[in-house]
């Protein structure tokens, strides 16, 4: 176990500067388990912030040096997303607190358990992550858990278990904060283009992926899928990286399809899906577990893209001592955490659908498991998350929505980027259009409603895709039922 939350006693104090956040929620609420005095401030007051207040955090709904002065903490906590220019950080750094991002608290937490599973990758790291979870308390660990959304089996976005025997975490390579994270399992789900605000290129994000390992224990292994060539990119390039830090190149366990990753791994999938068929949408398959039968499963989610995500927590719970029983029961029964394909109620008889696939390839995925579930027409709801992805990956958000049906877009929100005035949602709805599509672009979400209200019949779907902004859109429309 490396050095970790030893290094911040019982009744230290900490301040989180946007506390709100799903993930700064989650990380207080450890923090108060470990003893830690915790206040914090955010802008919108909201249910999580008043659970925090429930068990003693001191909350504060405005940004204002006044904040630090009165709560006195020895850290201050930020996100990446808070812009330049806020009074609580300027006046931290100004009378020599200890200021820190998000990610190297984290870290340190990481740092104080004997096992830590940590799930990267540019998708599917909340529901994999969500369904190793579950796996491992149905085999009998006592984890703790640090999810980047709410699980209805959580009651939010952590489970707070063993203090220092075992963590399960998503690690998030938005700003290369997943290099403070020791892991002693890791998994890859994916590799994609993103975040272009942080990498210029896909090549710099396969860089970034290959030195998150290296943080990987000695003894430790590496989970990834076997036919992602942005993965066995990265293979290539994880030996350099762990040899800089003087340790050995990582074991590896490979998922995936029959046949997949051959021409590079020369090996069928450790961890391996057969026999796939659809209910629904929702997989049913069999696992072999190099070559040998392991369990089968059947999913309660929709999407092919879950069956990835279900071998990846199959693999890394089974190295924490996950059984396949456990695996069976766990996965049949998940539903998803928050806005992952989550079914909100009906609105005038049609289903109402939220995910937060806000990326053109995570937006592709979603729209494959819905067309996959009984129903007629489907209306997309769609909100782009950042004016420099939307700009960057353009072409990719109008091919992967050039064949909805219809296509209704919300303007683009960011909220650690400034307007600049160059890119909106009008422009994709305007090209999707240009090239035969359905699309229209609204000027407020009531506008989008009304439209809607004018449309949808019973039996269709509204599949409303993006932040949390819009996928409120989904909570309006079903009180409106």
């Amino acid at each position: 176990m490396a050095e970790g939350m030893k290094d911040l006693p019982s009744g230290k104090r900490v301040f989180f500067v946007g506390i709100g956040g799903i993930s700064m929620s989650g990380l207080a609420r450890i923090a108060c388990n470990y003893g830690l005095i915790v206040g914090g401030s955010d802008m919108h007051p909201s249910e999580r912030t008043h659970e925090l207040q429930g068990i003693g955090v001191k909350f504060y709904d405005h940004h204002s040096e006044e904040n630090i002065k009165e709560f006195a903490p020895d850290i201050v906590v930020h996100t990446a997303a808070i812009l330049p220019g806020n009074p609580e950080l300027e006046y931290s750094r100004k009378n020599g607190l200890t200021v820190m991002e998000r990610s190297v608290f984290l870290g340190l937490i990481t740092k104080n358990f004997a096992n830590v599973i940590n799930i990267s990758g540019t998708h599917g790291k909340t529901t994999t992550t969500s369904m190793v979870s579950l796996i491992l308390l149905e085999s009998g660990a006592n984890p703790t858990v640090h999810l980047g959304a709410e699980l209805e089996a959580f009651h939010g976005s952590v489970y707070l278990g063993s203090k220092d025997q075992l963590l399960i975490s998503e690690a998030c390579e938005y700003h290369r904060s997943f290099l403070e994270f020791y892991s002693t399992i890791a998994a890859i789900t994916n590799i994609d283009y993103d975040h272009v605000d942080c990498y210029s290129s896909i090549d710099e994000v396969i860089d970034v992926f290959a030195e998150f390992t290296e943080k990987l224990s000695d003894e430790g292994t590496l989970v990834i899928p076997a036919g992602d060539k942005n993965v066995q990119e990265c293979v290539r390039r994880i030996p350099a990286c762990r040899a800089k830090v003087g340790k050995e190149e990582p074991r590896i366990l490979t998922t995936g399809l029959a046949g997949e990753g051959l021409d590079f791994f020369k090996r069928e999938p450790d961890f391996c899906a057969v026999n796939i068929e659809y209910t629904d949408g929702k997989a049913g398959f069999d696992v072999l577990f190099k070559g040998r039968p392991y369990t089968h499963i059947q999913l309660a989610i929709p999407g092919t893209h879950n069956v990835y995500n279900a071998l990846t927590a199959i693999a890394c719970a089974s190295l924490a001592g996950g059984t396949a029983n456990a695996a069976q029961k766990a996965l049949s029964s998940f539903t998803g955490a928050e806005g992952r394909f989550t079914i909100k109620g009906t609105f005038k008889g049609a289903m109402v659908v939220t995910d937060y696939a806000h990326h053109p390839s995570a937006a592709r995925a979603t729209l494959d498991a819905a067309s996959h579930v009984p129903h007629n027409k489907t209306w997309v709801v769609f909100q782009p998350l950042t004016f420099s992805r939307t700009k960057v990956l353009f072409e990719d958000y109008v091919t992967s929505l050039l064949p909805c049906e219809e296509v209704f877009f919300d303007e683009i929100f960011s909220d650690r980027e400034v307007n600049p005035g160059d890119i909106s949602s009008k422009d994709i709805a305007d090209e999707i259009n240009r090239r035969g599509g359905h699309a229209i672009f609204f000027e407020s979400k009531d506008a989008i409603v009304e439209k809607l209200s004018s449309v949808v019949s019973k039996d269709d779907m509204i599949l409303i895709l993006g932040p949390e902004d819009i996928r409120a859109l989904g909570d309006r429309l079903v009180s409106m039922e």
